[in-house]
Parts: C-alpha cells; structure tokens; sequence
C-alpha cells in the first residue's frame, strides 16, 4: 500500500530513490526479512493447543538455524545469479524437510529467490521453473514431513510458491508494458521532432526556390534592358529611355514579387504583411509581355479553357513557366525565339517551354544554377513528373505535367 501524506511521500520517495541506487542494499534489507520471519515461524507451532498455534512451544537446533541464515544470506545475491540462488534454496529446503521431524520454515527463502526467477525472466521459463519448484517442495513436506499428506502447512508450501511465480510473473509483464509504452513515448518525441525537422527543411527549400525564381527572372530582364541602354544610349536615346523604363518596371515587379514572398515569414495576424494573391496562369500573359519587351519573341497556345487550378498547381505551372523562358533568354543566344504551351488533359496539365536556340551541348543546370533543380523540386512535390532535354537540331524543351484535382462537378 502506498504511504499518503506529504511527510510520509517524501521519506517514502526519498528510501525508494535510495534503495534504487543501491540495490544490493535493497537486496540485504530483504534477506534479513526473510530471516526474521524465518526464524519466528520457526518458534510457532500451527498444532501447539486444541484452540490454535502457540509460539515458544517449539525452540529450533542449532542446524535449523545455521540453515536458515544460509538461505536468507543467499538472497543476497537474488539479481546476480536468479537461478543460482533459486537451486541453493531449494536445495537446503529438501534438505531440512528430509532430515528433521520438526522442519523450520526455509522455504520462504526459496519463494523469495522463485519470485526473483518470475521476475527476470519470460513466462514460459517461469511456468516451468515454478511448476518444478512447487511439485519438490510440496511432494517432498507431504512425503517426508511430521503430519499427514494433506495438512495445511504442505498446502501452504504448495500456496506459496503458486503465488511466488505468479507475483513474479505479473510484475515482469507490468514491467514490460511500463517500458513499452516509455519506448513508444520516447519514439513518437523523436518522430515529432524528425517531423518538425523535415517540415523546417521542405520550407526553407520552398522559400529558397520562390526567391530564387523571383530574383533569377527579374535580374535577367533587368541585365538585358540595362545592356540594350547602355548600347543606343549615344546614338539612339529614345531606345535608351524605353529600355531603362523596363528596367524600372522589371524592378518595380521584382520588389513587389519579393515583398509578397517576404511577408510570408511574417507572423500570423501582422497587419503589414501582404495579402496579394500568388501569381498564376491567370497572369501569364503579363509575364510573357516582360520577355517580349526583353526582346524575347514568345508565343503562347493555350487549350485549358482559362479553367482555374489549385493554387498549389497554379503557382508552379506559373514559375516553372518563369524559369524556363529566364533560361531561353540566358542561354539560348539573342535570335532565340520560345513557345509556351499550356495544355489539360484529362486529370492533369501539360506546361510545354521550346526554343530555337544554339544548339547546347549540355543542359543549364550544367552553368551551376539553381533553376532546373527548382523545377524538378515543385514538379516533385506535386506528385508529377518534368522533362528537360536539348531539341535536335538546336534549342532546349522543358515539359512539367502537374496532376490536378479536378472538384465535383467539373469536367475532366
């Protein structure tokens, strides 16, 4: 039974930290125990008077008690050597119950060292070492003991080593059950954990990705534009000032996009981060009208009908769509023309970049840029699949099909 009270919970604390740490202690204080309950068993006589036992009636030899330390001193060592100490006790047992008329009490060592066994080891040892147990000691009171076969005290022996391997038993699988579930406690905290870790990882990428797209398109425009400039800027300044008015117009998208990319970062509820929807085909034909004024002629078919996508889908058709004409403007030399295709079939969307470009001997991942990568890494995450390969007889095709959720009631 548990002590209750604050006074008597600490100290009970206290001596069960200490008897923790000290198990060898915690084994000696149970030996001297089973000694005393040993040796006072050994001074009652369950037959002493017609009422019921008496105590000091019967005085135990000598041997009786040298055996009786032996078996509580072997107790000591219960956690060491379980099965040891198990055969010592019923050993000594046998013993006393064979060669003395009048046996002590000995065979509470031998429960105690049967409950150590249950309790340190699997059940079906447990059953088999109890059942051994219990079938010597009891066969042995009932044949050689001083009363009959049936008496109560060769009942009791059979009583008492039943319970032993049953206690020991019990505590073993609560003991099993208590680590099991601190296991699964300890391994769903490392799952979280794990989890928090990945889910921190795919978003970093995910901004990564964003900002790359952002800067790498607007960058590019802004760099050609600036070039055009400072070409005409002597011979013909009206070009000149129309192209350095894309620069500020490219600038101006490039710090809108990055604000509203930023403010994602922003707490939830801050009043200055932005609401702006993220951009999406719907808006594509203002990215297609920055390249052309970069200089890049692009032309666009369209068969999706306008239909609207998931956002998700929406926004990397839009960058995938971003990044593959930034590439055609950075690699494919300044004759290049593209083509952008947007096609839905069935439950998915085809998005389709060509170009005419020089021909390529590799892909421009090969330059140590970040943008094909991006676009396997949204295409990926989607659950699609991206194509990216040089055109024969020169230029590069990019193709991403998106899978789509396509919401009851509209057609596929």
């Amino acid at each position: 039974m548990t002590p209750t009270g604050p006074a008597t919970g600490t100290l009970y604390a206290r001596l069960r930290d200490w008897f923790r740490a000290r198990p060898l202690a915690f084994d000696a204080t149970i030996a001297c125990g089973t000694l005393v309950c040993m040796v006072a068993g050994s001074f009652t006589d369950p037959h002493g008077s017609p009422s019921g036992p008496t105590f000091g009636d019967r005085t135990p030899d000598v041997w009786s008690v040298l055996i009786m330390v032996l078996g509580a001193a072997a107790l000591v060592l219960r956690r060491r050597r379980p099965f040891a100490v198990l055969c010592f006790t019923v050993t000594i047992c046998l013993f006393e119950l064979v060669g003395d008329v009048r046996p002590a009490p000995i065979a509470m060592s031998a429960v105690v060292a049967l409950y150590t066994v249950a309790s340190r080891t699997d059940r079906p040892t447990t059953w088999r070492v109890g059942l051994a147990t219990m079938a010597m000691l009891t066969a042995a009171a009932m044949i050689f003991g001083p009363t009959n076969w049936y008496a109560q005290e060769n009942l009791g022996v059979f009583a008492w080593t039943g319970m032993a391997a049953a206690a020991g038993d019990a505590v073993r699988s609560r003991r099993a059950f208590v680590d099991a579930i601190r296991e699964r406690a300890e391994r769903a905290e490392r799952t979280r954990e794990e989890e928090a870790g990945r889910r921190v990882a795919e978003e970093r990428l995910r901004i990564a990705r964003d900002l790359h797209d952002v800067v790498a398109h607007h960058i590019a425009l802004v760099n050609v534009q600036a070039g055009v400039a400072a070409h005409v800027m002597d011979k013909r300044p009206d070009q000149a000032k129309e192209a350095l008015a894309h620069v500020r117009e490219a600038s101006r998208s490039a710090l809108d996009e990055l604000r509203a990319t930023v403010g994602l970062l922003r707490q939830s509820g801050d009043p200055e981060a932005p609401t702006e929807p993220a951009p999406g085909l719907a808006v594509l034909d203002g990215l297609l009208d920055s390249f052309r004024k970069a200089g890049l002629p692009v032309a666009l078919a369209r068969t999706d009908g306008d239909r609207p996508l998931p956002a998700t889908v929406d926004l990397a058709a839009y960058r995938i769509v971003q990044e593959a004409l930034t590439n055609v403007r950075k690699h494919a030399g300044p004759d290049a023309e593209a083509e952008v295709s947007v096609v839905r079939v069935g439950r998915t969307v085809e998005i389709t970049v060509l170009d005419n470009g020089a021909p390529q001997t590799g892909s421009p991942a090969d330059s140590g840029g970040h943008g094909l990568l991006g676009m396997r890494e949204r295409v990926s995450a989607l659950g699609g699949s991206l194509t990216t390969a040089p055109r024969y007889g020169g230029g590069f095709r990019v193709q991403a099909i998106l899978p789509v959720t396509i919401r009851t009631g509209e057609g596929a």
